[in-house]
């Protein structure tokens, strides 16, 4: 599994926002922590009522689902040398894949793009995906925008030799 830099996740909690009650986001679905809504991790079902102890457990939780989105976002891309896609711009198909769905970037024309070597064709691909329950939502078209920034930056400054 490919590790998870600290810029994706600042970019995951920064747009999920810490819960350690349970609520119904935009669509209605159960959510907690930051943006945790799987009925996998231990006892992670997430329902009303659900609280977490801590902001601990919400990190906990955080760090086990974006392993899973990381497994998934590996799966979709076609086979190529790791350095081919750099940190920052895995970070941003997570991220994007953890908020939408890995069936949602799986169908998306941004992964086409992007298995495709078609990098700068991909970027316009990310701002599509603005919408919950058929609505522009403002939160959303900032993340697209944020995982656009990330999948255009280098993880690691340039130094010259």
């Amino acid at each position: 599994m490919r590790p998870i830099n600290q810029a994706t996740v600042e970019v995951v909690r920064s747009f999920e926002g810490l819960y350690l009650e349970a609520y119904r986001d935009e669509v209605g679905i159960w959510t907690i922590g930051y943006g945790h809504t799987g009925l996998v991790h231990n006892d992670g079902t997430v329902k009303q009522g659900r609280i977490l102890k801590d902001e601990n457990e919400a990190k906990e939780l955080l760090a086990y689902d974006l392993g899973v989105f990381s497994q998934g976002v590996e799966k979709l891309l076609l086979s190529r040398p790791r350095e081919e896609i750099n940190d920052n711009q895995f970070g941003a198909l997570v991220s994007f894949a953890f908020n939408l769905g890995l069936g949602n970037l799986g169908k998306s024309t941004l992964l086409q793009r992007i298995n495709a070597r078609d990098y700068l064709g991909s970027l316009p691909e990310f701002a599509k995906w603005n919408k919950a329950g058929g609505k522009v939502l403002r939160g959303l078209t900032r993340r697209r925008l944020s995982e656009t920034a990330l999948f255009c930056s280098f993880p690691n400054p340039i130094v010259k030799a």
